[in-house]
C-alpha cells in the first residue's frame, strides 16, 4: 500500500491539461530574459542612426542657445523639446522589448486564459508551510542558479570592460564622432556576448524548471487508477473508448478476410467469412461477418485475394446472428459448413 501512495509515475496527460487550466505551467524567467534581451540589441542596432540624430540634433539646439535667449518661454520649448526626443526613443525601444516578453512565455507554454492564480490562497499564509518553502530543494537550485549566473555574468562583464580600458588613452585622442563610434562597438560587442551567456543559463534553466515541473506533477500508482475509473464514467470518454475499439476490431477483422477459405452470402446484405485451419483449429473459426456496407466490402476484400464467394441466405443469416467475429461455429451449422467447405476444397482441386 506504502508503494501505491509513492508518487513514482509520469502525470498523465489529464493531470498536465488540469494543471495547465489553473495557470500551473513550466515557465522559465531565463528564457523570457533571453528573448528580452535578444530583441533590445536587435532593436537598438536598427534604430541606433535615428537615435544619433535626434540626440545630435538636441545638442546642437542646446548649444546653439545664447544666454540672452534664455527665458520662461524658450526653457518650456526646449524641454518640450527634450521630453519629445526621450519619449520617442523610449516607446521605439520599449514596445518591441515588451512584446519580446511576451513572446517568450508564449513560445514556453502557449496562450492560457484563467483566473485561478488571481483568487486568494490562505494556505499560502500558514507560516509552517511558508518555512518548509524556504528551506525545499526548489529554493536551494534557486538560488544556486542566481548566485552561478551573478557571478559569471559580473566575471564575462569585467573582463571586456578591463579590455577597454586599456584603449581609453588612444580613444581619447579620436575625435567626438569616432569615440562614439568606438562606444557603440564596445555596447554592441557587451551586449552579443550577455546574449551568448544568457543563452546558455535560459538553456540550463529550462531543463531544470521543466524537470522540477514534471517531477512536481508524478503520481502514484492509485492516483493514475482513480483517474482512469473516473475518466471511464464519462460517457463521452466511454463513447471515444467504444469507437476506438470499434474501428480497430474492424480493421483486425479486414487484415484476417485474406486468410478466409470461404465466404457465405445473402447476395445482397450478409456476409460472413469462414476459415478452418486443420493445423489450428478442431472446427471452423469466423474470421469476418457484415451487413450491407460492411458485407460488399468484405466480397470486394475476397474477390481481390480469389477466395470462394458462395450465395447461401440462410447460412449467412445465421452465422451473422449466432456467431462473433473470431469464434468457433455452433454444433448445429457442422454438417452444412462442412458440405460447402467440401464442395469449395473439390473447386480448388
Amino acid at each position: 500500500m506504502a508503494d501505491d501512495q509513492e508518487k513514482t509515475e509520469e502525470a498523465t496527460p489529464k493531470k498536465i491539461e488540469d494543471a495547465r487550466k489553473e495557470g500551473n505551467v513550466p515557465k522559465s524567467q531565463d528564457v523570457s530574459g533571453f528573448f528580452t534581451l535578444f530583441i533590445a540589441v536587435i532593436t537598438l542596432l536598427a534604430l541606433i542612426s535615428l537615435f544619433k540624430e535626434e540626440f545630435f540634433r538636441l545638442f546642437q539646439h542646446i548649444l546653439q542657445i545664447n544666454h540672452s535667449d534664455i527665458n520662461r518661454e524658450n526653457i518650456i520649448k526646449l524641454a518640450i523639446t527634450v521630453m519629445q526626443v526621450f519619449l520617442m526613443t523610449a516607446v521605439l525601444f520599449a514596445v518591441p522589448v515588451a512584446i519580446a516578453g511576451v513572446l517568450g512565455a508564449l513560445a514556453q507554454f502557449g496562450f492560457i486564459f484563467t483566473t485561478k492564480p488571481l483568487m486568494p490562497d490562505f494556505k499560502k499564509l500558514d507560516p509552517i508551510k511558508g518555512m518548509a518553502n524556504l528551506i525545499s530543494m526548489k529554493k536551494a537550485i534557486d538560488g544556486l542558479k542566481i548566485t552561478l549566473k551573478s557571478f559569471t555574468t559580473l566575471g564575462v562583464g569585467f573582463w571586456l570592460f578591463f579590455g577597454f580600458i586599456q584603449e581609453l588613452p588612444t580613444v581619447a585622442l579620436f575625435p567626438l564622432f569616432q569615440q562614439m563610434d568606438w562606444l557603440m562597438e564596445k555596447i554592441i560587442i557587451i551586449a552579443f556576448t550577455m546574449i551568448m551567456v544568457t543563452a546558455f543559463f535560459a538553456i540550463a534553466d529550462l531543463i531544470i524548471v521543466r524537470k522540477q515541473y514534471f517531477d512536481k506533477l508524478k503520481m502514484s500508482k492509485q492516483e493514475i487508477k482513480d483517474e482512469y475509473k473516473n475518466m471511464e464514467g464519462d460517457p463521452m470518454v466511454k463513447q471515444k473508448i467504444r469507437q476506438i475499439q470499434m474501428q480497430m476490431s474492424q480493421k483486425r477483422m479486414m487484415s484476417d478476410i485474406p486468410t478466409a477459405d470461404v465466404v457465405i452470402t445473402n447476395p445482397t446484405h450478409y456476409s460472413v467469412a469462414l476459415r478452418y485451419d486443420k493445423e489450428k483449429d478442431h472446427i471452423p473459426r469466423v474470421v469476418a461477418k457484415g451487413v450491407d456496407n460492411m458485407a460488399f466490402k468484405i466480397r470486394e476484400i475476397a474477390r481481390e485475394h480469389k477466395i470462394k464467394i458462395i450465395p447461401n441466405p440462410p447460412l449467412a443469416r445465421g452465422l451473422y446472428k449466432a456467431v462473433e467475429v473470431d469464434e468457433f461455429i455452433p454444433d448445429e451449422f457442422f454438417k452444412t459448413v462442412a458440405e460447402l467447405l467440401a464442395y469449395v476444397y473439390k473447386m480448388d482441386k
